[in-house]
């Protein structure tokens, strides 16, 4: 074997020891470009430690709920439209979530960008949604700068927004943020 082949081949051996080198900053480069777009995607909405805009909605049922009613415990509030087929994906999840948190804290969703309250129930309906549906409307929206579709802002017992995503959220995902 030649000097030259020789060293290449110690150069591939010691490359394939440092397997777990390469996989390291294969992780590090996906972690940076998860939280770029993430801040990218997060960064017009309410910031950490900001108060969360106040609001009375109804429920689909004609129930009253505000704001206020809600401190004590930590807050999930997911921004959806009828229409939006990421929102749809992500229904059944909501309904796992406030299963597992139970009476810990509140999984509430708001609808926004509906075209009538019958767009609203057929969603509902069609998903087997089981948490509690707030109809929202424009000036909510523009209060918590909501432009996509799902938007989740969770908000700390007093009231003020700890955590925004966009986009589906897993379980695991929404766990996390709550509990931080």
């Amino acid at each position: 074997m030649t000097t030259g082949a020789r060293k290449l081949k110690e150069r591939w051996e010691r490359a394939r020891e440092r397997w777990w080198v390469r996989w390291g900053v294969d992780l590090l480069l996906f972690a940076l470009l998860f939280a770029g777009v993430t801040a990218w995607q997060t960064r017009k909405l309410p910031g950490a430690g900001t108060p969360a805009p106040d609001f009375t909605l109804r429920t689909l049922s004609g129930e009253t709920v505000r704001l206020e009613d809600l401190r004590g415990k930590s807050v999930a509030l997911t921004f959806w439209a009828p229409w939006c087929t990421v929102c749809k994906a992500e229904s059944s999840t909501l309904s796992t979530l406030r299963d597992t948190v139970g009476e810990r804290a509140h999984v509430l969703t708001v609808a926004v960008a509906y075209d009538t309250v019958a767009d609203v129930q057929r969603f509902v309906r069609e998903r087997g949604a089981d948490y509690p549906v707030l109809l929202g409307d424009d000036a909510l929206q523009e209060a918590y700068r909501v432009d996509s579709f799902p938007t989740t802002i969770f908000l700390s017992p007093e009231g003020r927004v700890t955590h925004a995503a966009v986009g589906y959220t897993t379980r695991l995902g929404f766990l996390w943020r709550l509990w931080l």
